[in-house]
């Protein structure tokens, strides 16, 4: 293991350490590798999966754990082939196929033959997507400021980040969400973890094509859209359109005063009682 590696995963683990409710780590395998999962909660309560946003890893949530599972059994997953604490296999995530049966192995590894799936960026795609292929395994869906789901990034958003995706490092991701979330505060210790993830060796991510309104227009699951109002990833008032008009059981909601990479903590107490009132519903 390398210097920056071990650097990273202690970084990872200081972040994890400091949640505030106890934690069951769970590693469970497949033909894809072997994904970690950080779960807390009551053990009989209901499933609620977390999915992170590309480039960080499940210790993103440390802001939202402590309400969500007061109620919940919440778990909260390292997607693998990115920064974190999952292990690659022999078969590689090449297509979003290959990404959905992922994540459907990870319900199974968790005994959830139904769940609430909540994701946050990328990884709102990726619940949007595994909704629609598989409905009948999720009970309610959370998409968090979710990105090419229902409009594509604002082009500046994209120039701004292309330096980063050209040769990303520590300093470059520091400052990339720094210009996004207009110098929002974070945990300082979790700043340095998002730094080190930016170097992390990884797998290219499955990038997926945005739903066609056909597909979103015969979604069955209950769906919450929460849009960061200062998000500068894209436009949330074509987001939000674009989810009243096709998707069904929706409902949209603006949090104030948050960015897109921001969501997850700032005003969280707020994103968190919001989320909560959505999945207590029958």
């Amino acid at each position: 293991m390398t210097a920056d590696l071990t650097r990273f995963l202690a970084a990872h683990d200081a972040v994890l350490n400091q949640w505030p409710v106890p934690v069951d780590r769970m590693d469970l395998t497949s033909v894809y590798g072997t994904t970690r999962v950080t779960a807390c909660g009551p053990v009989d309560g209901e499933p609620l999966v977390l999915l992170h946003g590309g480039g960080v890893t499940s210790a993103v949530w440390y802001a939202n754990v402590a309400d969500l599972s007061r109620t919940r059994r919440v778990y909260a997953v390292d997607r693998i082939g990115e920064a974190g604490r999952s292990l690659r296999g022999d078969r590689p995530v090449r297509t979003t196929d290959d990404l959905l049966d992922w994540l459907d192995g990870v319900l199974d590894g968790l005994g959830a033959g139904r769940a609430d799936l909540c994701g946050h960026s990328y990884g709102g795609w990726i619940a949007l997507a595994y909704a629609l292929r598989t409905p009948r395994r999720i009970r309610r869906l959370t998409l968090l400021d979710p990105t090419q789901c229902f409009a594509g990034f604002r082009a500046g958003y994209l120039l701004r980040a292309l330096p980063m995706l050209i040769r990303p490092t520590a300093q470059r991701a520091r400052a990339f969400l720094a210009w996004e979330t207009d110098g929002a505060e974070a945990d300082p210790a979790w700043l340095d973890l998002y730094g080190l993830a930016a170097e992390f060796p990884r797998t290219k991510a499955v990038v997926g094509k945005r739903p066609r309104p056909r597909q979103l227009r015969g979604s069955t699951v209950p769906t919450l859209v929460l849009l960061a109002q200062d998000s500068r990833a894209h436009d949330i008032r074509r987001v939000e359109a674009a989810a009243r008009l096709h998707l069904p059981h929706v409902q949209t909601a603006v949090l104030p005063g948050v960015s897109h990479h921001g969501i997850p903590f700032t005003r969280a107490t707020a994103l968190n009682s919001m989320v909560l009132d959505f999945l207590g519903k029958p």
